[in-house]
């Protein structure tokens, strides 16, 4: 769990000592949401339809906490590379924080006020709304601790350590998932809550993990008070928002496509709409690998640039890309041949399984496109070329997956909806690779290249 440079030795391994640590941590996370569905399932399918809604409005919003936590990862290790001392590197950490909170209590109340419509827009109607305005509650409460633990990780991260990173939202996880069946079906002493009880359990969790995450921090001496604490903090709040608002804006344009795809979705039946959550709930679990990749090259590519180390910058984009390759070979073929019963898992009813199984045997054979998206996004991101990525994944939904959703739902039914994130997905991988030659991060370009660039530079 100590801190390392990142800017010199093996490439490969300068990745996946970041990125290795963080499958454990951000499975955790994900699992969280799949454990809330397989719980709620079990209470009746109006509980695990609300999931349905709640999700991706849930993960729209968090992705502006993932965009402050790509911004202070892009500050900080760049700074950290290039050599700042310590003290303005602990004052921009402790601006990240105040940032951080200031973002989270305003986002967290306007969710909290503005949920019927928000949710009235995407299909939700009759008792299923009852049912998200209990967890909504909580959720929105817990939202400014979210933000505060996902900057105390980028610290950890942006020095090279994502282990701590790891190890914090792995427990979060952990106890988040035992709380659920307690306050859901109200096991022992706790009152029977339902879907007000998981999102009890996520608020308490989060108060946890936050209060934990800067007690380590400090004591650590990530967070040591710095002199003149307020001095320069225009500079590191403009720092970590030219990356951090493109950043959330990058990351909340796919689960908000979602939400819009799931009000095409819910013109099939609330059957479907159960399915299809269910399935990108598992889908979310199967891209783990390629998310902590979008960890670990973050700093790799922020602390090389900080030291004008571009070709390593560029090498670790190439490796991960690769990475994204083989791994996306090997999950496709697991879900296309063990869709049907994975579906059966975690599904309500025989309804919900067809559907869910014609998502994940479909859309696994592209995940490997979205790999290197995001993979490509946080490399542009750490390089401070937000702009790229918040482009690339907004042509993604709005040029090709939205339109040919609801083009191909009218045609196809379901695996209509299935085919559109498919060819998103693939089209979203070639773009990658030409934006990543444009922006200079090319993992295509040859030795010589990157040699003649980096001494131009």
């Amino acid at each position: 769990m100590s801190d390392r440079s990142l800017t010199d030795g093996s490439i490969s391994r300068a990745v996946l000592s970041v990125s290795a640590p963080m499958v454990l941590g951000i499975f955790g996370v994900l699992a969280v949401g799949l454990a809330d569905a397989y719980f709620l399932a079990r209470v009746g399918q109006t509980q695990l339809a609300a999931v349905g809604y709640i999700y991706p409005v849930t993960v729209s919003v968090t992705s502006l906490s993932i965009g402050l936590a790509a911004g202070a990862n892009a500050a900080l290790s760049q700074s950290i590379g290039a050599g700042t001392s310590e003290d303005e590197t602990h004052r921009m950490g402790l601006h990240a924080l105040g940032l951080g909170l200031v973002v989270g209590v305003v986002v967290g109340t306007a969710l909290w006020a503005l949920q019927g419509p928000i949710f009235g827009l995407i299909g939700a109607k009759g008792p299923v709304t009852d049912e998200i305005a209990d967890y909504v509650f909580w959720w929105a409460m817990s939202f400014p601790f979210l933000v505060l633990s996902m900057l105390v990780g980028a610290m950890f991260r942006a020095r090279g350590d994502g282990v701590t990173a790891s190890i914090i939202m792995a427990n979060q996880a952990a106890t988040n998932i035992a709380l659920d069946p307690l306050l859901i079906f109200g096991l022992g002493p706790f009152p029977e809550m339902s879907t007000g009880g998981a999102g009890l359990a996520t608020f308490l969790v989060r108060v946890g993990a936050t209060v934990g995450g800067i007690w380590w921090a400090w004591r650590k001496g990530h967070l040591s008070t710095a002199r003149n604490p307020f001095e320069q903090i225009g500079r590191s709040v403009r720092r970590i928002g030219e990356v951090g608002l493109p950043a959330a804006i990058s990351n909340a344009i796919n689960p908000a496509g979602m939400a819009m795809v799931t009000a095409a979705v819910a013109t099939l039946g609330e059957a479907a709409v159960a399915g299809f959550g269910a399935a990108t709930r598992v889908q979310s679990l199967a891209i783990v690998p390629l998310l902590a990749l979008s960890s670990g090259i973050g700093p790799v590519v922020g602390q090389n640039w900080g030291a004008q180390r571009t070709d390593r910058a560029r090498g670790a984009v190439r490796v991960t890309f690769l990475m994204c390759g083989g791994y996306g070979a090997c999950v496709g073929t697991v879900l296309m041949l063990f869709g049907g019963p994975i579906a059966s898992a975690v599904a309500s009813g025989p309804d919900d399984a067809a559907v869910a199984a014609v998502y994940l045997r479909i859309v696994g054979l592209s995940l490997f496109g979205y790999g290197v998206l995001v993979t490509g996004n946080a490399a542009m991101n750490a390089r401070s070329k937000a702009m790229w990525s918040m482009g690339l994944s907004a042509a993604r939904i709005f040029a090709v997956y939205l339109p040919l959703a609801w083009l191909l739902v009218g045609l196809f039914g379901f695996a209509g909806i299935a085919a559109a994130a498919a060819t998103a997905n693939v089209a979203a991988a070639l773009a990658m690779v030409w934006a990543t030659r444009t922006t200079g991060l090319s993992p295509l370009a040859d030795r010589s290249e990157l040699q003649a660039r980096s001494a131009r530079q």
